[in-house]
């Protein structure tokens, strides 16, 4: 019997990690930045952010806070997210409030970069088909988490014009609070 339990032990641990699992070690307070890439300069500016995740209650749905400070003439801006993970367990589709803007409702398909992971360090990239600067456009985000930090680096490829050209968005560094 104690052999069955040690090798039953041995299973759960070599058990790859999961799309629902990575997205449930999101939930948590953090702190860090947006950032933007300023071309003509070669260099990233970064803007004061604080995000909260919480789980809603049934271990798919998600509900994410963001607040970020965008200078004297906006002041803090605040981004509401919710977000489902469907059965599957590789589609999230969810729904972005800001104010003075459009809902945005987005469904993405997930996926686990390959390689070792566990429960505070992996890579998870999101993709779908959407709009960005009023263009229809590909939008892959990929957040990468290495223990209490979560970098997140969203590219967008346009798909009104010729070839794949993926375009460096924005990022946010965020560390656990």
């Amino acid at each position: 019997m104690i052999l069955l339990l040690a090798a039953a032990a041995a299973l759960a641990q070599a058990a790859p990690l999961t799309v629902a699992e990575a997205r449930a070690s999101m939930v948590g307070r953090w702190e860090g930045k947006l950032e933007y890439r300023d071309y003509q300069a070669d260099a990233w500016f970064g803007l004061p952010m604080k995000v909260d995740i919480r789980d809603a209650g049934d271990g798919v749905t998600q509900i994410r806070t963001a607040d970020f400070d965008d200078g004297p003439r906006t002041g803090i801006v605040r981004i509401t997210g919710v977000a489902m993970l469907a059965k599957d367990g590789v589609t999230e589709t969810g729904a972005s409030f800001r104010k003075g803007k459009d809902v945005s409702l987005d469904t993405a398909r997930l996926a686990l970069k390959p390689g070792p992971a566990s429960a505070t360090n992996w890579t998870l990239v999101a993709e779908q088909t959407a709009t960005d600067d009023n263009r229809p456009a590909r939008l892959r985000e990929t957040t990468t988490r290495t223990g209490d930090t979560m970098v997140t680096l969203k590219e967008v490829d346009f798909i009104d014009d010729q070839g794949e050209a993926w375009l460096v968005r924005n990022r946010t560094t965020l560390k656990r609070m």
